[in-house]
């Protein structure tokens, strides 16, 4: 864990104390990172140490330089990729290619292609998880997980989770994988040793949970929902302490253990909730303002720093027949979002 010195936790108390009586809090915007090119996006990884941002984008991952906030490079080939892991110690990254039911391997410092791996039909959120050094991917429509052994690319196993995963978080000193059931408005708690589902838990009155996000030193669980609200669960017992209001249309979030502060971005509502954990209690500290469509986010937890991707759009189309439309993404314009605090 990285250490902070008593000025810069003080700094962060006050910033916290201050937020509740303004309205702009701790995070403000810093600058936008133009990207380009045409396609929607989902999910966006950061690597701390290489100060790199993976982002998904149509058929490929965009590769950012954080240093200078420039685009570097491209992982291709990957059709209707939603995530990507990151094994940095191993030179390794992991896609989720949805369209074909494969998970790429890469080779981080090329950023090719070293193989392909099958899974089950529509695998969205992947991760890594470093203490049995394996890669889970969460298949969509199979309503699975499978795992891949890290080192040699090989399918360990498939786990059935009996309900569609959405985002996951690992917690490898608890040797858990937790997982979103969203169609259960429910959480699996996955044994990393015995690759078998050990519990399922009610996150009510949540439902229909996307983003996860988990705080393993006090095994809390954060978790953004669709009837939005934010619930935070005892990652132990699988008791929901508490739960505090958030916007429309939230998939990602992230907690960061520098400042106890979880997030939930929302991309309808065009803003991110942030929240502090104080043991068994929540409280939001900030909606911080965004862009409609900046639904997933990253959090690098060095910087602090928060990336979300986003794109300009036209007007919404008329709809037919009651037919729900959205409103057309322009040509050239992703980019990402970035917002950080004052240290």
């Amino acid at each position: 864990m990285k250490q902070y010195s008593w000025r810069f936790l003080f700094g962060i108390l006050g910033l916290l104390t201050a937020a509740v009586c303004r309205a702009d809090g701790p995070y403000h915007f810093i600058k936008e990172i133009p990207v380009g090119g045409e396609g929607g996006w989902d999910a966006l990884t950061v690597d701390s140490s290489a100060q790199r941002l993976y982002v998904s984008h149509a058929t490929r991952v965009v590769v950012i330089d954080l240093a200078n906030d420039t685009v570097i490079g491209e992982i291709t080939n990957t059709p209707g990729v939603h995530d990507i892991a990151l094994a940095p110690k191993l030179n390794r990254g992991f896609v989720s290619d949805g369209r074909e039911a494969k998970a790429s391997l890469v080779d981080l410092k090329t950023l090719q292609t070293i193989s392909k791996v099958d899974t089950g039909p529509n695998p969205d959120a992947i991760i890594f998880e470093p203490g049995q050094n394996e890669v889970y991917a969460f298949n969509g429509r199979g309503q699975s997980a499978t795992v891949i052994a890290a080192d040699s690319g090989k399918v360990v196993t498939t786990i059935p989770l009996g309900g569609k995963p959405e985002f996951a978080e690992a917690d490898p000193e608890s040797n858990r994988v937790f997982d979103n059931l969203e169609d259960k408005s429910e959480v699996a708690a996955i044994d990393t040793k015995t690759h078998q589902v050990v519990n399922r838990w009610s996150i009510a009155p949540g439902e229909s949970a996307s983003g996860i996000a988990v705080d393993p030193k006090n095994h809390r669980l954060f978790m953004g929902c669709d009837n939005q609200l934010m619930v935070m669960m005892d990652s132990t017992s699988g008791k929901v302490l508490a739960t505090v209001p958030i916007g429309e249309g939230v998939d990602g979030a992230a907690f960061d253990s520098g400042t106890q502060l979880a997030f939930a971005s929302c991309g309808q509502s065009a803003a991110v909730t942030i929240a502090h954990e104080d043991g068994d209690k929540l409280a939001v500290v900030q909606v911080l303002k965004t862009e409609r469509g900046a639904r997933t986010m990253a959090l690098d937890p060095v910087t602090h720093k928060i990336y979300l991707p986003t794109a300009k759009f036209g007007p919404l189309p008329e709809s037919a027949n009651g037919e729900r439309r959205r409103p057309p993404m322009i040509p050239g314009s992703f980019k990402i979002l970035v917002y950080g605090m004052d240290q």
